[in-house]
């Protein structure tokens, strides 16, 4: 079965998520610390790294603290859209810049956004002004986030 990336999920072996887990934990830690606690040489995880990254499944980037950079409000909005106009809904949903996270799900709601405002005055203007203004937007339902209580990036 091949995965949504176009991996086979034989394709990665135990120094491959080995060294997928190192980067998860400090994407910045140098191939050779990566290499010499693996047992292999810095060379192999160089060669592995770039693989994995042409085959989609592995990219490194930089991820900030909203709380440090001023947005004191995340919320999840769930969104329900005229049927006919989904997908282009969530095409313009998924534009807005407070949208950190954006899927168009089964269920309740049509689509699940994350958002993240500098505080509750800029997520009423967000859902005010942004939101509510897209074509096919019916209604939405907003849980605001108390506490993190786990977070986990794959």
């Amino acid at each position: 079965m091949v995965n949504g990336n176009g991996t086979l999920p034989g394709d990665l072996d135990e120094i491959d998520r080995q060294i997928i887990d190192a980067l998860q934990k400090d994407g910045r830690e140098a191939f050779a610390q990566i290499a010499e606690r693996l047992g292999v040489s810095p060379g192999m995880v160089r060669v592995r790294y770039n693989r994995l990254v042409e085959m989609g499944v592995l990219r490194v980037v930089a991820i900030t603290n909203p709380l440090r950079m001023g947005y004191n409000t995340m919320a999840l909005i769930g969104i329900k859209v005229e049927g006919g106009k989904l997908m282009e809904a969530a095409s313009q949903v998924a534009a807005l810049d407070e949208v950190i996270y954006l899927i168009v799900v089964s269920g309740a709601y049509d689509i699940i956004a994350e958002v993240m405002c500098r505080d509750r005055e800029h997520l009423l203007q967000f859902l005010t002004e942004r939101l509510y203004k897209i074509d096919g937007v019916r209604e939405s339902e907003s849980f605001m986030h108390l506490k993190i209580m786990k977070e986990v990036y794959y």
